[in-house]
């Protein structure tokens, strides 16, 4: 089903990245900025994920001794500053989402540079090196989005949804590494019910709303691909949710032929793929059209 499959190193059937947005309470700021230091439940709920559940999930992940990559805004980087040390400290990578969950597409190309150069610096002061990797805040990836990347010499992005594997976002600039993701692989259409963000969904049990993500492994597994969540400490941390996930991560790992790593090394390895000749993946090329598409009557 996959027709150019990406040979994973030491014989892996497919590759895992277990992806965090630690958002905490960046997205309340951003939307309410008149009245969000009063919505007290709000807060208390969002900064959970900093304060409680990004420990309980380096513990996990120290426990099976794994390494992946959490995306954390620039403002959240500088206001907890004790969870983004934590994932250092644990050999986890801290890639760029944004400086305060803001869209992308609705800055001027620079406005979105100037978020995207102090991102840049944010994770520079605290991991001590430059970010590889990008990811849209709410997915909105701009039509000036990829550019920007290249221009920053950013390896990786993982904001689209146009594949299944690893493949190749191109433009006049350059190139950047694009790995996929979608919206069945997001916890918020599983578990979230925040009336605040007017998103209600209606409300599973953790053991029914991990099903999809199992699922999503299985096929992954069978056909060589790349398996990416987008999830939240808030979220996916809570306990029952992190209990179901811990045993999820057991059943991955218990299969004895899967690569677990950071997405700054699954970019490295397609990089030296696709320049060894051993992977040609797919290239989209940016943007997708020129002109505006309107619907036009002609008598």
């Amino acid at each position: 089903m996959i027709k150019n499959p990406i040979q994973w190193p030491d014989g892996a059937k497919c590759a895992v990245a277990i992806t965090f947005d630690m958002d905490a309470d960046s997205i309340l700021h951003l939307d309410y900025p008149e009245s969000s230091i009063n919505k007290i439940s709000a807060l208390s709920m969002l900064r959970y994920g900093p304060e409680v559940a990004i420990p309980r999930i380096l513990d996990t992940y120290k426990q099976l001794d794994i390494q992946q990559t959490f995306f954390v805004p620039a403002w959240c980087i500088e206001n907890y500053p004790s969870a983004v040390k934590a994932m250092v400290d644990g050999g986890h990578e801290v890639a760029h989402h944004g400086y305060i969950h803001e869209y992308p597409g609705s800055n001027s190309r620079e406005e979105e540079h100037y978020w995207l150069k102090y991102g840049i610096k944010a994770i520079e002061n605290a991991t001590g090196q430059r970010p590889k990797g990008w990811r849209a805040p709410y997915y909105d990836f701009s039509g000036n989005s990829a550019d920007l990347l290249i221009e920053e010499g950013f390896l990786y992005d993982s904001s689209l949804m146009g594949d299944d594997i690893p493949y190749i976002l191109k433009t006049d600039q350059g190139e950047v590494i694009e790995f996929p993701c979608h919206n069945g692989m997001d916890d918020w259409p599983q578990f979230a019910n925040y009336t605040d963000f007017k998103y209600e969904m209606p409300i599973k049990a953790p053991s029914q709303g991990i099903e999809i993500f199992r699922e999503e492994f299985d096929v992954m597994y069978k056909y060589g691909g790349l398996w990416v969540s987008v999830w939240h400490p808030f979220v996916t941390g809570r306990l029952a949710n992190w209990d179901k996930i811990a045993e999820l991560i057991e059943y991955m790992k218990s299969k004895g032929d899967v690569w677990f790593a950071k997405m700054e090394d699954i970019a490295a390895y397609v990089r030296q793929c696709i320049d060894d000749g051993s992977y040609t993946p797919r290239i989209d090329k940016l943007p997708y059209y020129r002109d505006k598409v309107f619907l036009t009557y002609k008598k």
